[in-house]
Order: C-alpha cells, then sequence, then structure tokens
C-alpha cells in the first residue's frame, strides 16, 4: 500500500472521473509543491489561503520557505487568488507567479454587507478572508468556464454576490472547526423534561487549531462565543408556562433561539481546557499564545485536562469503531509534559516534584476529586501533593464521562469545555459525544 494520502488522492481522483463530477475543489495535504495531488498539469484557478508556521520539520522554518512549497501550486498563466499574507510570503507569491505568468491577485477579506442581512455561518474574524477567497476561485471557475454570464444574468453588478454565493456563505458547515455542541447525554429520552431540568450544562467548544496562527484565532472565537454564553439573555417573552427568555446561542455560525427557564440565570459557568497535541508541534508556543490571547479578552481557564487521542495519524477509524477500554499500557509522558508546562504558565514557577508525584500517583483509573471544578484557578496554588489548576487523565472516554457525571450531579454548573490542539482529539470527542 502506498501512503495513506497517497492512497486517499488517487481514491479521490478514480472517485471523481467515474462519477463524472463538474467540478472539484483539491486542498494540498502538505506544503503543494512536492504534495500528492500537484499532479494536477492544468487546474481552471488556484489558490492560497493565510500561511502560518506549520509542518515546519518538512517545509522548512521560516515563512518564505513555506511560501515556496505554496507556491508550487501555480501553474503557467492559470490565475490564481490569495489573501493578505505578511511581506516575506507575499514577496515569494509574486516573484514564483512571475516566473510563469500567472494573474496574481490579492483578495480583500469579504464584506458582511454583501449577505444581505445574513451572517457568514463559520464563526471567526478570519473566516471572512477565506470566504473573499473562496468567492473570488467560485467565480474565476464559473467565468473561465463559461457559466457566470449564463448562470447569474441576474445579478449584476460587481458589488453584487449571485443567491446562491449568499445561501451557500450563510449555511456552509465544517466539523471540527469553531463548532459548538451541546452535550444531549443527560436529556437522552430516557428522562423526563422535569429531570433535564434540574441537570447542569456541558457544552463543548471544538476547534482543531494545532498551528501558533490557528490557537490565536481559535482562542479569540471562544473568548467571544462565550461571553455571549454566559451574558444574560436579553430578549424575554411571556408564555402560557410563565416567563422564558430567549437565549441566542451560536452553533458553528448557526444562529438558534433556544428557551431556557430562569434557572438559567443561576449557572454557575467553568471554563475547561481539553488539550493534546502531536509530537510533531510545539506546545512551549501553543499553550502560552493560547493563555495569552484568551487573557487579553479576560477569559480565563478554570481547568486544564491533558488527554491522550484514541485515533492515531495513520489510522482511520469510523463512528461505529469500536473503542478500547484498555489503558493500562498508555505512555502518558507526553501528557505530563504539557501539564508541566501548563502549572508554569499558571503559575510561574516549576512544579515538578509535584508533577513527579502526580506521575508516580497517576494510574489508570485515577480521576480528579469532585472538589477539582470548583475550586478558582484565580486562587490556587500548587498544595496538598496535588496540583488544583490541571489533570492528566488517561482515558478521553473517561474524560467524557466524568464530565458528564458532574454537570448531572450538580444542576447549578455549566461547564464550557474548548477542546484544541489536534484535529485528531476533536474528530475523537465528536465520535464520543455523538455516539
Amino acid at each position: 500500500m502506498p501512503p495513506l494520502f497517497q492512497f486517499l488522492t488517487v481514491l479521490a481522483f478514480k472517485i471523481f472521473v467515474c462519477e463524472q463530477v463538474d467540478v472539484s475543489i483539491i486542498e494540498v495535504g502538505l506544503g503543494g509543491r512536492n504534495d500528492s495531488t500537484n499532479v494536477i498539469e492544468n487546474p481552471v484557478v488556484c489558490g492560497i489561503t493565510s500561511l502560518g508556521m506549520d509542518h515546519t520539520e518538512t517545509l522548512g522554518n521560516t515563512i518564505g520557505q513555506i511560501a515556496s512549497h505554496k507556491a508550487g501550486i501555480f501553474k503557467r498563466q492559470i490565475p490564481a487568488f490569495t489573501v493578505s499574507q505578511v511581506s516575506e510570503a507575499m514577496d515569494v507569491l509574486q516573484e514564483n507567479a512571475q516566473e510563469l505568468m500567472v494573474p496574481l491577485k490579492v483578495v480583500e477579506p469579504l464584506d458582511s454587507n454583501v449577505l444581505n442581512g445574513l451572517k457568514l455561518s463559520l464563526s471567526g474574524d478570519h473566516q471572512l478572508s477565506n470566504a473573499g477567497l473562496a468567492v473570488s476561485l467560485c467565480k474565476s471557475w464559473f467565468q473561465r468556464t463559461g457559466n457566470w454570464e449564463k448562470l447569474f444574468q441576474k445579478d449584476n453588478g460587481e458589488a453584487n454576490l449571485p443567491e446562491a454565493f449568499i445561501r451557500g456563505l450563510s449555511t456552509a458547515h465544517l466539523s471540527g472547526r469553531a463548532q459548538i455542541v451541546h452535550d444531549s447525554s443527560s436529556s437522552s429520552s430516557n428522562i423526563s423534561s422535569e429531570v433535564a431540568e434540574t441537570l447542569g450544562d456541558l457544552i463543548f467548544y471544538l476547534d482543531g487549531a494545532h498551528s501558533p496562527e490557528s490557537i490565536e484565532a481559535c482562542a479569540k472565537w471562544f473568548s467571544v462565543v462565550v461571553k455571549g454564553n454566559d451574558q444574560s439573555p436579553s430578549l424575554v417573552s411571556s408564555s402560557s408556562h410563565g416567563i422564558e427568555s430567549i437565549n441566542v446561542v451560536q452553533q458553528n455560525g448557526y444562529m438558534q433561539h433556544e428557551k431556557c427557564n430562569t434557572q438559567e440565570f443561576n449557572k454557575i459557568s467553568k471554563k475547561i481546557l481539553i488539550f493534546n497535541c502531536m509530537e510533531v508541534r510545539d506546545p512551549q508556543i501553543l499553550l502560552p499564545r493560547l493563555v495569552s490571547t484568551c487573557a487579553s479578552s479576560g477569559t480565563f481557564f478554570s481547568k486544564a485536562i491533558f488527554v491522550p487521542s484514541i485515533s492515531t495519524y495513520n489510522k482511520v477509524t469510523s463512528g461505529t469503531s469500536v473503542i478500547s477500554s484498555d489503558i493500562s499500557s498508555k505512555d502518558l509522558s507526553w501528557q505530563f509534559g504539557l501539564q508541566r508546562l501548563w502549572e508554569r504558565i499558571v503559575h510561574g514557577i516549576d512544579t515538578d516534584s509535584l508533577l513527579e508525584k502526580s506521575t508516580k500517583m497517576g494510574g489508570a483509573e485515577t480521576l480528579p476529586r469532585r472538589e477539582f471544578l470548583y475550586e478558582d484557578a484565580s486562587n490556587c496554588s500548587p498544595s496538598n501533593g496535588y496540583l488544583a489548576c490541571s489533570a492528566v487523565i488517561p482515558s478521553l472516554p473517561l474524560t467524557i464521562k466524568w464530565l458528564r457525571d458532574c454537570v448531572r450531579e450538580n444542576p447549578s454548573l455549566r461547564l464550557q469545555v474548548l477542546v484544541t490542539g489536534s484535529l485528531h482529539l476533536v474528530g475523537d470527542v465528536l465520535k464520543l459525544i455523538r455516539r
């Protein structure tokens, strides 16, 4: 067998040919110039999104070197679009474009005013930049294939977007990126609505950010949405059942109105981080960037939980795959290293002795005490032989179950759980909470 991504690339092309697709959007796997997707000799149009320091072990240690790999998708005289880049990256892109006589255009972020009162469905300011690029790529494809005038004769003027474009931009869905999932395990069909109202809330905020730039965007998004959920609902209406508040909740960009009773006003909100990253990433960049960006917006985590992922990067599993409960042989040294870094960030001091003790005490059955959630991280200090601001849990399923048990036992508790650092981790959490 070839490596996984090359196999998937060949498989994708095979399926596209057999199904006679009209158009395919091919995203590179790694870099661009030497990527298996770059066998396409005559694409209709090319695009490059915002570049950052990612996959440096393969693409190079400077943004210019990374840009050179990305520019490898340019083809002679084929139009290309990109978004605003740092000067070092932009210089490389423009130089490569000139060599191949590529008409390269820098696209501005989408102006939300062109959406006719609707909102971009994907959360985060950076998505306006992505949306602007998407519009340019789609319009270029329609024009170069002779379909623009045929399909959009009624949509005149450069400032106007076709209705189909607006519909797509306002309803696009991307799992695991700025996605909000309200856990429904405590309100399943086997309990009454009266019982459900006495249970706490468990809300997952999922973003597979794993580069410095994306982790910063994730932190900004999380800070905005949790503040929105923490604020008292502003719309109140009367009903036959008494006073109900209308809470506007954003789920992956979809604006939904949720009815909630007055008990919602008395919820105790705790912001929890669940984090893991692959060992090729640099947590000494990711975690401080996450903490500082959140803090600059006044958002602070009560606790951090470090867990191993279920999936591995070279194994594909389905939603029905059996999740092994064997955690006795798990090597948690990476997770304890993440915890050590976190404690240094939070306390500004080394907690190595406590961590060494935690590592020795941390067996496969170890779970934090219930009181762990209620101790305020802003006032906590390493004492009593344990770390009050963080924990390593040897199993992701155990972690989810523990969080669910906590909110079931305390109806006044709202846990706002940010899951980030790895798309593998986010995918595993989605698999678990949607079973």
